[in-house]
């Protein structure tokens, strides 16, 4: 039987002067727009925000729109079971068994991977190479063009506060290895605790990114929407401004237009 292809906002391709050489289209046309093309090819972004305003939809659209447009993608999965992401995106409208079948994605279960070093809790003696390499590996497997780790955080063992020059250290070699194969352009989440000002756990992750996406809710006349705000994106004139978006079944996320529209 065959899979159903997801489905995307209708796509308006950039401008001509875009060179897609250089640029990787985000799935989010609007987005890509703002951004001049996309997100730079071969570069770490990091999307960051509150529990529930859509990074993972955010991630999983940046990799269907590679992998239907001849770009593969890994999707390393931290947080969450892959069995379980996978029941949860096919529910959204986005079954993408097919494109697993035809090697076009790849989820890897980085909790499963590692699952010896769980059991025996020795994380914080795992040398940071092993690690790099199993994502370095899992992108050559499929040739893969673009990379989603969701979420960074967990990803580093030894992550205590009197790690911080470990941690940092290993976050510093993993972006600057995964940067060097060229070809990869990568997604990074962070999560946001409620409240906070901070954009990332260990507080480098946002100076290794060449670009940060902000998600997050605001009340706007009463009702609760979702936001997204271009907090960083290097050699990309954005000017600061906030979006309000929704999250669409069967499409993900669609920018309805400027935060300053709904205030008016």
């Amino acid at each position: 039987m065959t899979q159903p292809v997801p489905q995307f906002p209708s796509y308006a391709p950039p401008v001509e002067s875009v060179n897609l050489d250089e640029y990787a289209p985000t799935g989010i046309p609007e987005l890509d727009r703002l951004l001049g093309g996309g997100f730079l090819r071969g570069k770490t972004y990091l999307v960051a925000g509150e529990t529930g305003c859509g990074k993972t939809i955010f991630s999983i659209q940046f990799l269907l729109y590679g992998a239907l447009h001849g770009e593969p993608g890994v999707y390393i999965a931290i947080d969450e079971p892959t069995s379980h992401l996978l029941r949860g995106l096919k529910r959204f409208g986005w079954d993408v068994t097919g494109l697993i079948k035809q090697g076009k994605l790849l989820f890897l279960d980085m909790r499963t991977h590692f699952s010896k070093i769980y059991m025996k809790d020795e994380r914080a003696k795992i040398e940071p190479k092993y690690v790099i390499e199993s994502i370095l590996n899992a992108a050559k497997k499929i040739r893969a063009k673009r990379l989603v780790i969701d979420p960074i955080a967990p990803l580093i063992y030894g992550g205590k506060r009197e790690d911080v020059l470990y941690v940092r250290e290993f976050l510093r070699e993993m972006v600057f290895a995964i940067e060097r194969v060229g070809t990869l352009t990568t997604i990074m989440t962070s999560e946001i605790p409620t409240g906070s000002k901070q954009l990332s756990r260990f507080g480098v992750e946002e100076f290794l990114a060449t670009g940060i996406i902000v998600l997050g809710i605001e009340e706007i006349r009463g009702r609760l929407e979702r936001v997204m705000y271009i907090r960083k994106a290097r050699w990309a004139p954005v000017k600061p401004s906030k979006y309000v978006f929704e999250i669409v079944q069967g499409q993900g996320i669609v920018i309805k237009g400027p935060l300053s529209q709904f205030l008016s």
